[in-house]
């Protein structure tokens, strides 16, 4: 199962108590740029149309929650240390899930732990 699809379980399973959201970032494997085989065909953002074009192909695939874009200056991605995916729980203003960075450290399971034990 591909990470987008543990994603939309996630939020099925638990969107009842918790509050889901995807930014946006820049494109970590960009096709013009170090593009895996099998990826989508997204280029490096030039611009905040490039970037929107981009999660145009994400909202495609139904996330089942909301998607805001980063700006072009990239400020939530430096804020944030997101690049290239990483997971957050924010809880009351705070962080208190912060996964590693993806892709080895994306771990949705984590994230299901953690919010398991904060329903029970």
């Amino acid at each position: 199962m591909g990470k987008l699809e543990q994603f939309k379980k996630l939020v099925a399973r638990f969107s009842n108590v918790a509050d889901f959201l995807i930014v946006y970032i820049a494109e970590a494997h960009p096709s013009d740029g170090w593009a895996f085989k099998n990826n989508f065909d997204i280029h490096t953002h030039k611009g905040i149309h490039d970037r929107m074009k981009a999660v145009d192909i994400l909202l495609k695939h139904q996330p089942n929650c909301p998607v805001v874009v980063d700006d072009i200056s990239n400020d939530i991605n430096y804020k944030y240390g997101a690049m290239p995916e990483r997971l957050y729980i924010v809880l009351n203003g705070k962080i208190v899930y912060l996964g590693e960075r993806g892709p080895r450290g994306y771990l949705v399971e984590e994230v299901e732990e953690w919010l398991t034990k904060y329903t029970s």
